[in-house]
């Protein structure tokens, strides 16, 4: 089946027709191979990033399951449950699942921390359908016995990567024990380590894998550029990008909550609006920022890695590393944030010379080479291994125009966008295409 509607995958006309309302007509690639499987009751076990669709791709099918089987809930006992790593997460499937299952009389609840918890206990109480929750404040209801979940039929697990990142796992074995043995079971992640396809044997029953991989994201639709820039001279470099109006909608990454602050701060006191989210902020300030980043006031967002996967934002123009991640998968699904929905995005990475073997890790794992936008990369004998890499291959990035970087002709006007200084033209890419990977 070429091009698939939502109808063909076996949801009903009212779901469908509700789409169609919204302006959704055609499935994504993870919606097209994870829909048909989850609707004939089988786990799935899904390899995607945020901006795939895969939040629909559970959702949806989920909805029609438990609208086509309606029973009486009862109080603190959900019938599917939902597990995210981020409220920010939490809150967007939540406003999804809203979206999609308008007119129907399911009942949902959102349990996260960073807020009271009364009101959060007063909805469980009231019977749900479908409950949406964090790890830690789950178990939290969960101990006070304000939650039940054996008789819990579905089970989704988002983010199943950053969960472990954060330490979730140990909270997540322990809420997965309560739930009855015979239920319908999804885990979606942005990659695949050891550990997480560990954990995905022990709760999935002959899962149908999909995996949708970032190749086209990282390779066909992203415009990839690095700095060699000193660690001091960082923010002067970041203020100056920043100033170019076409960067109208940008987030850039630090690596700590700290670095996150100042950053925001000295961007205010450069007049340039910005706004940092990250895991010590509370939840009313994290929504208030998130608030103004997708309204437009705020034309910045500095955010870590960890408070960045709740953020579902269209229309993000560049993503800025202004620190490298210290895993290249964190960079892939850092720069997939502006390029979502079939849209181009640009990609600007700072480098300084601590992080170089980090840069190396990420050209590895993309298989391309960054477009150098300024700076001189380190000498000496890991500089000389990156030149001979380069060398066998081709030297550059893939084949074809790359944005601005494409050729002298357009050099002054590329250093322009990229933050370059006059009359420095990035370099050229590479003319043979290199294709992105989603996993080491």
């Amino acid at each position: 089946m070429t091009n698939p509607t939502f109808a063909d995958l076996g949801l009903t006309k009212t779901i469908s027709t509700a789409l169609d309302q919204l302006g959704i007509t055609q499935p994504t690639p993870i919606q097209a191979q994870a829909i048909p499987p989850l609707l004939s009751g089988r786990d799935v076990l899904g390899i995607a990033q945020t901006g795939t669709g895969k939040t629909a791709a559970f959702s949806l099918p989920l909805i029609q399951l438990l609208t086509s089987s309606p029973i009486t809930v009862k109080p603190g006992q959900p019938r599917a449950l939902i597990l995210a790593p981020t409220r920010e997460l939490a809150l967007q499937i939540s406003d999804a699942i809203r979206t999609f299952s308008k007119g129907s009389r399911l009942s949902q609840s959102v349990v996260v921390g960073g807020v009271p918890m009364g009101r959060q206990v007063r909805d469980v109480a009231r019977g749900i359908d479908i409950l949406i929750a964090t790890p830690g404040r789950l178990l939290d209801l969960i101990s006070q016995r304000h939650v039940r979940l054996d008789g819990c039929d579905f089970l989704v697990l988002d983010e199943a990567d950053r969960m472990l990142d954060m330490g979730f796992i140990h909270d997540i074995r322990k809420i997965v024990a309560l739930i009855k043995k015979n239920r319908q079971s999804l885990l979606f992640s942005a990659t695949m380590p050891a550990p997480i396809q560990r954990f995905a044997d022990e709760i999935l029953h002959q899962p149908v894998r999909v995996d949708i991989t970032p190749e086209t994201i990282t390779v066909d639709r992203i415009e990839q550029h690095v700095h060699h820039v000193a660690q001091n001279d960082k923010r002067a470099l970041l203020t100056k990008i920043l100033g170019d109006p076409a960067l109208s909608r940008v987030i850039v990454f630090s690596r700590t909550k700290h670095g996150a602050d100042r950053i925001a701060t000295q961007l205010e006191r450069a007049g340039i609006s910005a706004d940092a989210i990250h895991g010590n902020k509370s939840q009313n300030a994290r929504q208030k920022a998130l608030n103004s980043f997708r309204s437009g006031q705020s034309r910045i967002l500095v955010a870590t890695d960890i408070a960045a996967r709740g953020i579902d934002v269209d229309h993000i123009t560049h993503v800025i590393n202004f620190d490298l991640p210290h895993e290249p998968e964190s960079y892939v699904h850092r720069i997939g944030r502006t390029a979502r929905a079939g849209t181009q995005g640009i990609a600007i990475s700072f480098c300084d010379e601590t992080e170089y073997p980090l840069l190396r890790e990420i050209e590895k794992l993309t298989r391309r080479t960054l477009d150098l936008a300024g700076g001189t990369p380190p000498s000496g004998p890991v500089a000389s291994i990156r030149s001979a890499r380069s060398g066998k291959s081709g030297g550059g990035g893939r084949g074809g125009r790359t944005g601005s970087s494409a050729g002298a002709s357009r050099g002054h006007e590329g250093a322009k966008r990229h933050g370059a200084p006059a009359g420095q033209n990035p370099r050229r890419p590479q003319s043979s295409q290199r294709r992105a990977t989603a996993s080491r």
